[in-house]
Protein backbone atom coordinates (compact mmCIF):
# COMPACT_ATOMS: atom_id res chain seq x y z
CA UNK A 1 0.00 0.00 0.00
CA UNK A 2 1.50 3.32 -1.05
CA UNK A 3 1.91 6.42 1.05
CA UNK A 4 -0.76 8.23 -0.93
CA UNK A 5 -3.30 5.43 -0.34
CA UNK A 6 -2.54 5.48 3.39
CA UNK A 7 -3.21 9.23 3.57
CA UNK A 8 -6.45 8.83 1.61
CA UNK A 9 -7.66 6.13 4.01
CA UNK A 10 -6.76 8.30 7.00
CA UNK A 11 -8.64 11.27 5.49
CA UNK A 12 -11.67 9.03 4.87
CA UNK A 13 -11.51 7.78 8.49
CA UNK A 14 -11.49 11.36 9.79
CA UNK A 15 -14.53 12.25 7.66
CA UNK A 16 -16.49 9.23 8.86
CA UNK A 17 -15.53 9.76 12.53
CA UNK A 18 -16.08 13.41 13.45
CA UNK A 19 -13.65 14.69 16.02
CA UNK A 20 -11.21 11.79 15.76
CA UNK A 21 -8.00 12.66 17.61
CA UNK A 22 -9.28 16.14 18.71
CA UNK A 23 -11.80 14.98 21.34
CA UNK A 24 -12.42 11.73 23.20
CA UNK A 25 -15.15 10.57 25.51
CA UNK A 26 -16.32 7.32 27.04
CA UNK A 27 -17.90 5.03 24.46
CA UNK A 28 -20.58 3.90 26.93
CA UNK A 29 -21.84 5.20 30.27
CA UNK A 30 -24.77 4.14 32.42
CA UNK A 31 -26.78 5.69 35.22
CA UNK A 32 -29.58 4.71 37.57
CA UNK A 33 -33.14 5.88 37.11
CA UNK A 34 -33.73 8.87 39.36
CA UNK A 35 -30.00 9.38 39.80
CA UNK A 36 -27.12 11.35 38.32
CA UNK A 37 -24.94 10.77 35.25
CA UNK A 38 -21.50 12.37 34.92
CA UNK A 39 -19.65 12.24 31.60
CA UNK A 40 -16.14 13.61 31.13
CA UNK A 41 -14.82 14.37 27.65
CA UNK A 42 -11.17 15.25 26.92
CA UNK A 43 -9.66 17.34 24.15
CA UNK A 44 -6.22 18.13 22.75
CA UNK A 45 -4.28 21.36 23.40
CA UNK A 46 -5.49 24.36 21.43
CA UNK A 47 -9.24 23.79 22.00
CA UNK A 48 -9.45 25.42 25.45
CA UNK A 49 -11.39 28.58 24.52
CA UNK A 50 -13.72 26.89 22.02
CA UNK A 51 -17.39 26.36 22.89
CA UNK A 52 -18.06 22.79 24.09
CA UNK A 53 -21.48 21.16 23.82
CA UNK A 54 -23.52 18.04 24.63
CA UNK A 55 -26.12 16.90 22.15
CA UNK A 56 -28.58 14.04 21.80
CA UNK A 57 -29.33 11.91 18.76
CA UNK A 58 -27.67 9.13 16.81
CA UNK A 59 -27.23 11.23 13.67
CA UNK A 60 -24.24 13.56 14.05
CA UNK A 61 -25.65 16.07 11.57
CA UNK A 62 -29.00 16.49 13.34
CA UNK A 63 -28.40 15.85 17.03
CA UNK A 64 -30.11 18.29 19.41
CA UNK A 65 -27.75 20.40 21.54
CA UNK A 66 -28.92 20.20 25.16
CA UNK A 67 -26.32 22.47 26.75
CA UNK A 68 -23.17 24.34 25.72
CA UNK A 69 -20.41 26.36 27.35
CA UNK A 70 -19.81 30.05 26.74
CA UNK A 71 -16.19 29.50 25.72
CA UNK A 72 -15.13 29.96 29.35
CA UNK A 73 -14.74 27.70 32.38
CA UNK A 74 -18.03 28.93 33.88
CA UNK A 75 -20.63 26.21 34.51
CA UNK A 76 -23.76 26.45 32.36
CA UNK A 77 -27.05 24.80 33.41
CA UNK A 78 -30.08 24.12 31.28
CA UNK A 79 -33.01 22.12 32.65
CA UNK A 80 -31.55 18.91 34.12
CA UNK A 81 -28.20 19.17 32.30
CA UNK A 82 -25.07 21.16 33.12
CA UNK A 83 -21.64 21.52 31.51
CA UNK A 84 -18.33 22.87 32.83
CA UNK A 85 -15.02 23.23 31.01
CA UNK A 86 -11.64 22.77 32.71
CA UNK A 87 -8.86 24.27 30.59
CA UNK A 88 -6.04 23.04 32.83
CA UNK A 89 -7.12 19.40 32.47
CA UNK A 90 -8.34 19.98 28.89
CA UNK A 91 -11.64 18.30 29.70
CA UNK A 92 -15.26 19.22 30.12
CA UNK A 93 -17.82 17.55 32.32
CA UNK A 94 -21.50 17.03 31.55
CA UNK A 95 -23.92 16.23 34.38
CA UNK A 96 -27.46 14.94 33.83
CA UNK A 97 -29.77 14.87 36.88
CA UNK A 98 -33.05 13.12 37.70
CA UNK A 99 -32.47 10.43 35.09
CA UNK A 100 -35.39 8.59 33.54
CA UNK A 101 -35.41 5.46 31.38
CA UNK A 102 -36.24 7.68 28.39
CA UNK A 103 -32.83 9.40 28.74
CA UNK A 104 -31.15 6.31 27.27
CA UNK A 105 -29.88 7.31 23.81
CA UNK A 106 -26.87 8.23 21.71
CA UNK A 107 -25.20 11.50 22.74
CA UNK A 108 -22.19 13.47 21.54
CA UNK A 109 -19.46 15.47 23.29
CA UNK A 110 -18.67 18.25 20.87
CA UNK A 111 -16.45 21.23 20.22
CA UNK A 112 -17.52 24.14 18.05
CA UNK A 113 -15.14 25.30 15.34
CA UNK A 114 -15.17 27.15 12.05
CA UNK A 115 -16.47 24.78 9.41
CA UNK A 116 -17.55 21.44 10.82
CA UNK A 117 -17.63 20.86 14.60
CA UNK A 118 -15.75 17.91 16.11
CA UNK A 119 -17.28 15.34 18.44
CA UNK A 120 -17.14 11.97 20.15
CA UNK A 121 -20.09 9.60 20.35
CA UNK A 122 -21.30 8.38 23.78
CA UNK A 123 -23.93 5.65 24.31
CA UNK A 124 -25.99 6.29 27.45
CA UNK A 125 -27.98 3.52 29.14
CA UNK A 126 -30.26 3.97 32.15
CA UNK A 127 -30.94 1.10 34.55
CA UNK A 128 -34.00 0.90 36.76
CA UNK A 129 -33.69 0.14 40.46
CA UNK A 130 -35.83 -2.69 41.77
CA UNK A 131 -36.84 -2.80 45.43
CA UNK A 132 -38.52 -5.80 47.09
CA UNK A 133 -40.65 -4.89 50.10
CA UNK A 134 -41.57 -7.82 52.37
CA UNK A 135 -44.41 -7.77 54.86
CA UNK A 136 -45.53 -10.06 57.71
CA UNK A 137 -48.51 -12.44 57.65
CA UNK A 138 -51.81 -10.67 58.19
CA UNK A 139 -50.98 -7.67 55.95
CA UNK A 140 -52.01 -9.33 52.67
CA UNK A 141 -55.31 -7.41 52.26
CA UNK A 142 -53.92 -3.98 53.15
CA UNK A 143 -53.16 -1.33 50.57
CA UNK A 144 -49.43 -0.82 50.01
CA UNK A 145 -47.89 2.37 48.65
CA UNK A 146 -44.61 3.91 47.57
CA UNK A 147 -44.03 7.54 48.45
CA UNK A 148 -41.40 10.27 48.45
CA UNK A 149 -40.31 12.13 51.59
CA UNK A 150 -38.16 11.43 54.63
CA UNK A 151 -41.08 12.31 56.95
CA UNK A 152 -44.00 9.80 56.63
CA UNK A 153 -46.46 12.56 57.66
CA UNK A 154 -45.57 14.56 54.55
CA UNK A 155 -45.12 11.66 52.15
CA UNK A 156 -46.36 12.10 48.57
CA UNK A 157 -47.74 8.79 47.25
CA UNK A 158 -46.28 7.95 43.85
CA UNK A 159 -47.75 4.47 43.29
CA UNK A 160 -50.30 2.46 45.22
CA UNK A 161 -51.59 -1.12 45.16
CA UNK A 162 -55.24 -2.09 45.48
CA UNK A 163 -54.93 -4.37 48.51
CA UNK A 164 -54.55 -8.12 48.01
CA UNK A 165 -55.05 -8.21 44.26
CA UNK A 166 -52.10 -9.84 42.52
CA UNK A 167 -51.19 -7.41 39.78
CA UNK A 168 -48.57 -5.76 37.68
CA UNK A 169 -49.34 -2.10 37.06
CA UNK A 170 -48.16 0.51 34.61
CA UNK A 171 -46.51 2.13 37.61
CA UNK A 172 -44.16 -0.85 37.91
CA UNK A 173 -45.48 -2.42 41.11
CA UNK A 174 -45.99 -6.18 41.41
CA UNK A 175 -47.60 -7.99 44.36
CA UNK A 176 -46.67 -11.58 45.18
CA UNK A 177 -48.96 -12.84 47.97
CA UNK A 178 -47.23 -16.23 48.21
CA UNK A 179 -43.94 -14.56 49.17
CA UNK A 180 -45.69 -11.71 51.04
CA UNK A 181 -43.88 -8.98 49.14
CA UNK A 182 -44.37 -6.30 46.57
CA UNK A 183 -41.77 -5.06 44.14
CA UNK A 184 -41.27 -1.63 42.64
CA UNK A 185 -38.73 -0.42 40.11
CA UNK A 186 -38.92 3.19 41.20
CA UNK A 187 -35.87 4.70 42.85
CA UNK A 188 -34.88 7.62 45.03
CA UNK A 189 -37.97 7.51 47.28
CA UNK A 190 -38.86 6.23 50.75
CA UNK A 191 -41.15 3.24 51.23
CA UNK A 192 -44.06 3.18 53.70
CA UNK A 193 -46.12 0.06 54.51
Amino acid sequence: MGCRTTWLLLALFLLVHPGSFAITGPREVSGLEGGLLIVQCRYNPGWETHVKWWCRGAAWSSCKILVETTGSEKEVKKDRVSIRDNWKDRSFTVTMKELSLSDADTYWCGIERVGSDVGAQVEVTIDSVTTDCHYSPGWENYVKWWCRHADPNHCVILVQTMGSKQEETANRVYINQNKRMFTTTRSDEKIIL
